[in-house]
Parts: C-alpha cells; structure tokens; sequence
C-alpha cells in the first residue's frame, strides 16, 4: 500500500523527518517536472516508487517538495528533473539522469557505481549514488562541544583520513583501516606527539572515480555533496551508521583535547566541464550553481564553464541560491558534527562574482564572517585561486586566517642557501609583517606552513630536485614546477651517509623554523617521520601504500620524532601574551626583537648573506635564535644576558644527533661565541634566576 502524500512544504530544504512522515524539498527554477524516486536498494535497477510532484500542490515558487507520509530514516531516494537541454543557454536538464539531493545527509554508493554512466545518454539508476534519510536527533553527544582553542595555542596537523591507518603497518583491525573509526584508535599518537588539531583532508562525499583511468581520486577535491561525510571512510556497511561514526570521532578528538578542522572544497564539485557528469546541480540549475564561461566567439554562448579552480567548473558561490547551500552546509557542519573550523579550499574563488570578476566586498564572505553560528569556529583561507588570482596578505574580512605560502617559498629558498633571501625570512619568522602590519591584525593571521598535502613531503623536499609524478599517468605534466627543493646532492634515496646527514639536519631545520617562527604551525601527516611520495608531488590519484603513512618509520626514525615532540613541547611552553586580539605590532614592540649577523647588532641583509641571527627579550625570558645556512661554520658573537638571568643554555642545535639535538643541552656560562655549523640552525634560552 502507497504512503498518502501531502503537499509538503518549501523549508527547510533536503528531507526533514516529521510526526508523520518525510518532508522533501528541493529548488529548482528552469525545470518543467520533478520526479522524487524512493528505492528499496541503492543497487537498484528501478525505483520502488515514482512520485511526480505536481506543478500546482507541490510547487511553491521556485521549490518543489511533498511530504511522503510513513517514510522514515534510512530511506534511500533521488530525483529527476525534466526540463530544456539547451547548453548554450546554460540549461542543462536530463530527464534519465537520477540526481542526489544538494542538501541530503547521507551518500549511499552502489557497488557497481560508474561516473561514466553520469556522463554516457540514457539512464544511470543502478549505477548512480542515492540520498539517503537521515534523523540527527538521536545521536547521545554526552555534553561535547567544540573546543574553541585560541589560535596562539593551536598546532595543526594536516592529515588524511583514509591514508592516516590504511596501511597495514597501523597495527589497527582490518576493518577500521583507511576509516573515521581507525583514527579513533590512533588518537593517542597525536596525543603524544603533542599537536592540538587536526585538520582533515576532504571528507564531504567525493567521486573516487575522478582520475586518470586505473587510478583512484584520493584526496577527495572533487566533492558531489556539501553535508555528507564521505562513506569510503566508514567501516560500517550502514549508511546512517556513518554519521555515528564521525561524530564519535569528533567526540573522541574532543576528549583527548584536539580539535577538528576540515578542508572544505566550496570552489567547485565533481560534475566537472561540458563533458563531465551530472550528478545534481547541473540536473538541477545549472546556470545557478556555476559560473559559465561567456564564449568571445558568441557572448551569448553559456555552454561552457570558467574554470577558476583548475578541476573543470566553478561554482557559482555568490548566487543567492549557492550562499544560501554554503552557509547552510558549514552550520550543518558545526551545530550537528561539532566540527571546530575550516580550511577553505582555494578560498579566493568565492570573492569571485557571478561573470567571475573579484569583488572587494563579496556577498558569500560577507554571510560567513558575520553568521553567529560561526562566530568561535576557526575559518583559514587557501589565499588563491588556480587563475591567478592571489590574496596572501589581502583576504577579506576580520575573521579569517591565511595559509601564508609565501612562508613556505621562502623559507625553502632560505633554508637551500639561495641568494637573497636573508631579509625575507627574517619576516616569515615574525608573522610576515611586510603583510600583515597595515591590517593591525594579530601575529595568527599567518598560518606557517612548509609543507602540505599538495606538494613534496618534507623528506622529499631534501630528496628530489624535480617532480616525479609519472605514476599518474599524465607524462610529468601535472603538478607543479616551481617546489624550490634540492636533493643534498642525489636525487631520490641514497645509503651515502654524508648525503643522508645533511638531509635529516635540513629536515630538523625546516621543522624548528616552522614550529617556532611567530604565527600558527602546521605540520603534515608523516612529517615527523619522513614519509615519502617518491618524489611525487601531486600524488591525488594515488590509493596505494607508497601513498599510506607507512607507521614503520616510526621506529626507523625515532631520533626525529623525539625531536619534533620537544620542538612542539617547547613551544607550548613560551610566554604567551594574556590577550588573543593584541596586534602583530604591539607584539613585536613589547617583545623587544634585536637583529645580528655573526657580530652583535650587525645583521648582514646583503644579497650574498646566508645567516640571520636575532635575540628576543621578554621580561621573563632570552631567546637567540641563530640560522646558518651557509655551507660552512660560522662563529656567532653570544650576546650578554641581564645579571638577574641565568647563563645561555643551549635548547637547540640541528647539526647534532638525537637525542643531543634537543633539550635541556648545555650551559654556555663563560662562553662569548657559538660555533654554528653549516647549515644549521641553534636555539639558545636565558631565564630569571628563580632567586631574583
């Protein structure tokens, strides 16, 4: 027996359980039909029921919905949408085609599922991802909240889910590799390793299918949905079992007092260009959900999409419909996932307007730094898009934090001996004031990063000169040329001792700079124990071990570990100012930041220099921080402490191995110089006497 239909209604969008049933709701302004379909099976050949919404009882506007009485949560379901194909139009309607809801909770994928038979004529039903209902309601949180960490105590740790215990040395049950319930079980490394947030790659659900054929898209930049979680990484069968398992993943970070960041992709979805597959919002609106490239040959021509991200099409994030789904996902994402905060993915793309033209003021960043929801959430903004357009320095708003890759060019170049670089990196170590000072925003407005998911990993960025990403299939093309790497002398592996030395120091250079320079670290997945890519710099197409946190390195270089633990354990321990909003500048003035080279007070900032030495002065503690990277030693004048402090003690010095090259070290009482050796960098602290 058919479950009575009522007219339902336009708000709130998606599907909303009531007392009596599913309420649906769904925009879409240019179609002439809707169809909701309900299946028994994701696998399904057929929907087991065809509703179609009528024009008049279930059309209010531009929304179309019905309440379907007796429907309960774990209902799969979709839609299809009938209306004109006219691409130069920008329409786009497929009437064979079966289309997830934008704002459905859950993904159910198909066994046999084909992103091919999205993009092929004819019907897809068998092979298309469903929606699937979703009750949020009876989820016990036992009082979790978000933690609100401020951002001069925050260390992030960029990871990815699936990769973190998918390899076999993870030593977690088979079933939990790769999944947000084998993270749970590792929650006690990072505990130890001492960082207080992870910020996770991915984990909307994306197409794993968007790859080179043969391979498999890893990273998850290719989302098909803004409000479920990926269920590639549940280890349950049950898709509403997955919602379960990423908030007891949430509750579980949070209780081991780590907070959770996701890397959000609201630059553009899995559908791709012209030639790419419908999946939902080409289905639905096309030309609201996107921005359409105007052909110069015919300025009336929409068929094709502007490509601001570099991944095919571009979404169209200040059209009011668009805001209004961004917005609404990211509450989503706070108020029922208890999510800490968010990266955005290529964040510049969204002051782009609907012709693509940067706005000084755009509507969408407008919505996101003034919603009270998220308000106390972290917001960081990738300060760029794949065309150019770069806003390190410039991004709008009050609230935002910058990935600061600048920071990470030049810090590379520093650290490799490049010409020219000494004064530059004499910025990046204090938050970069050359572009931050004129907005008078605190020293956290950089987000300092060496390395990220996109790119070498820190052990090949001392390893390989050059990319090697042959294994995906693209002739070396993809990925990008400008890595400002340098292999110490061998490109890839090597047994020759010196060789391996010189890049464990680098790595420990790289790690101490990034850990200590003022601003907010981030640190990558494996880092601390030299994963490696072989040399692949853009390794998203890559589901394989080499790809994995091998957790066998652990061992093999406990030296290192141990030393980015102390690193991070010093860190933590610094003065901290007792105010969050007190600007970069006043920071700067009160911590009284004194410059040399290898004699007091005279810094070398001449083209030919590759040192920076600098003595900071806080009421209660010294600090000298010398950076050599020169290939040679150098002599560096040891500057006279206060009598009311204690001798220099030495915290740091790369050049020396484990565990002598971090720690309490040695008292430098009676010594005028330190010999610094090439290419090393030396922490030096002075304290009060405790008697004083």
């Amino acid at each position: 027996m058919m479950s009575p239909l009522g007219n339902g209604t336009s708000y709130p969008l998606g599907a909303t359980i009531t007392p009596s049933g599913v309420n649906f709701s769904i925009h879409s302004k240019s179609c002439t039909s809707m169809e909701l379909l309900l299946f028994d099976s994701v696998d399904d050949a057929k929907p087991t029921r065809v509703i179609q919404l009528d024009e008049d009882r279930n059309h209010t506007f531009h929304y179309w919905h019905v309440l379907v009485e007796g429907v309960r949560a774990g209902q799969k379901y979709a839609y299809r949408a009938d209306g004109p194909f006219l691409p130069s139009h920008g329409l786009r309607f497929d009437k064979t085609k079966i289309l997830l809801d934008p704002y459905g909770r859950v993904v159910d994928v198909p066994d046999d599922y084909r992103r091919e038979a999205a993009i092929e004529p004819g019907e897809n039903t068998p092979y298309a991802m469903k929606s699937v209902v979703a009750d949020l309601s009876t989820y016990d949180w036992e009082g979790d909240l978000p933690l609100r960490h401020p951002f001069n105590k925050t260390i992030i740790y960029e990871m990815h889910v699936g990769g973190f215990t998918k390899h076999p040395s993870a030593n977690v049950l088979p079933e939990l590799r790769g999944t947000f319930s084998g993270l749970v079980e590792k929650i006690p490394y990072l505990q130890d390793l001492g960082i207080t947030a992870v910020e996770l790659l991915p984990v909307f659900q994306f197409d794993p299918q968007e790859a080179p054929a043969g391979l498999t898209n890893y990273w998850g930049y290719n989302p098909v949905s803004f409000f479920a979680p990926h269920s590639g990484y549940g280890a349950s069968k049950s898709p509403l079992q997955l919602l379960d398992e990423f908030r007891d993943m949430v509750k579980a970070l949070h209780r081991a007092n780590i907070e959770v960041l996701l890397d959000v992709v609201y630059n553009h979805t899995a559908e791709g260009g012209e030639n790419g597959p419908t999946f939902c919002f080409k289905g639905l609106e096309n030309s609201a959900y996107y921005i359409l490239d105007r052909n110069p040959a015919s300025r009336h021509d929409r068929s094709r999409y502007a490509n601001f991200s570099g991944c095919g099409n571009t979404l169209n994030g200040n059209h009011a419909i668009v805001r209004r789904m961004i917005l609404s996902s990211l509450r989503y994402w706070v108020e029922e996932m208890h999510v800490d905060g968010f990266r955005f993915d290529l964040a510049s793309v969204l002051s782009r307007d609907e012709n693509g033209c940067p706005q000084a003021s755009p509507p969408i960043l407008w919505d996101i730094e003034t919603d009270p929801v998220l308000s106390g959430t972290k917001l960081i903004a990738e300060a760029w898009d794949a065309s150019g357009l770069y806003q390190v320095g410039s991004f709008f708003g009050d609230h935002w934090k910058e990935w600061n890759g600048r920071f990470r060019d030049d810090v590379r170049s520093f650290v490799k001996s490049d010409a020219g670089y000494a004064g530059v990196f004499s910025k990046r170590l204090l938050a970069s004031p050359d572009l931050y000072e004129h907005q008078d925003r605190e020293p956290e407005q950089s987000i300092n990063f060496v390395t990220s998911h996109d790119g070498f990993t820190l052990n090949d960025l001392v390893s390989y000169n050059v990319k090697h990403n042959e294994a995906n299939l693209e002739d070396n093309r993809d990925g990008c040329n400008a890595n400002y790497s340098w292999n110490c002398g061998v490109e890839g592996p090597t047994e020759d001792p010196q060789i391996e030395k010189l890049r464990a120091k680098q790595i420990k250079n790289f790690l101490t700079i990034n850990l200590l320079a003022f601003g907010v670290p981030m640190l990558v997945m494996g880092d601390e124990m030299r994963r490696s890519q072989n040399g692949n710099n853009n390794s998203y197409c890559q589901d394989t071990e080499w790809n994995w946190l091998d957790w066998s390195l652990l061992k093999k270089q406990a030296g290192l570990h141990r030393f980015v633990k102390g690193l991070i354990k010093y860190r933590k321990n610094l003065p901290l100012r007792s105010k969050q909003d007190i600007s970069l500048n006043d920071v700067l003035t009160r911590s009284r930041v004194r410059w040399h080279g290898s004699e007091l007070g005279k810094p070398d900032w001449g083209s030919e220099s590759r040192s920076v030495a600098l003595t900071i002065e806080r009421p209660e503690k010294w600090f000298y921080l010398i950076f050599n990277a020169f290939w040679e030693p150098m002599e560096f004048q040891i500057p006279i402490v206060p009598d009311a402090f204690e001798p220099w003690n030495r915290v740091v010095d790369t050049d020396l191995p484990s565990p002598h090259d971090i720690g309490p070290g040695e008292s430098l009482a009676g010594c005028d110089f330190y010999r610094v050796q090439d290419r090393s960098t030396v922490i030096l602290t002075s304290v009060q006497k405790e008697d004083t």
